[in-house]
Parts: C-alpha cells; sequence; structure tokens
C-alpha cells in the first residue's frame, strides 16, 4: 500500500497537534494507523511518500513516526519489517523518520 501525503493529505504540512495548526502530525498518525496496522497483519509493506510538500516540521514528523510507538503502541520490529519511507527530494528525512521511531522506542525502557 502507498500513502502519498501531498496528494492525500497535504502540500502544506503543518504542526504536531490540531490547535497548533491545520494539517497537524497528529491527525495524519490518525489517518496511517489503521493502513498500516492492516498492512502489518497481512505481512505487506506501506510506503509513505514525503516528496511533494512544502516541507516539514520537527514536530510534525515526532508526531506522526515517534507517535507510531509512543501513541499507537505499534511494534518496533513490525515497523522495521512493513513500513518504508521513501523522500527522493530530501532523502536526509528518511534517516530523520526512523530516528523518531527509535527514540520512542528507547524511551519505553
Amino acid at each position: 500500500m502507498n500513502y502519498v501525503i501531498a496528494t492525500q493529505f497535504s502540500r502544506t504540512p503543518s504542526a504536531r497537534i490540531e490547535s497548533e495548526g491545520k494539517f497537524p502530525g497528529e491527525k495524519l498518525r490518525e489517518i496511517i494507523t489503521p493502513m498500516l496496522k492492516a498492512c502489518i497483519q497481512k505481512k505487506e509493506e506501506f510506503w509513505i511518500d514525503l516528496d511533494g510538500t512544502a516541507g516539514y516540521g520537527t514536530s510534525f514528523l515526532e508526531e506522526v513516526f515517534g507517535g507510531l510507538i509512543r501513541v499507537e503502541h505499534i511494534d518496533y520490529k513490525d515497523l522495521r519489517d512493513w513500513l518504508k519511507i521513501k523522500s527522493d527530494e530530501e532523502e536526509e528525512l528518511i534517516e530523520e523518520c526512523w530516528s523518531y521511531i527509535e527514540d520512542a522506542e528507547n524511551a519505553k525502557d
């Protein structure tokens, strides 16, 4: 399954939570979580495409990706196996997103 943020969510993602902006990371996480969980259950890759937007704030990305562990309680190994992050425009964003997932996983200890 593929989810393209720029066309399926917004070309202008904003802040962490809804009270801070119109297209927050919290909302995107709530949208993609059921799709991601369905892919994990079917053992299928879930691709999230970061290209085509005006850019991302760190709080937005942390809320989406760190929140998969912190809020949605998705298993880290399942994320590693089935979540795929695409960014041809800014490849460093892929590593940044994974760092938020890893930080959330390490904070559980």
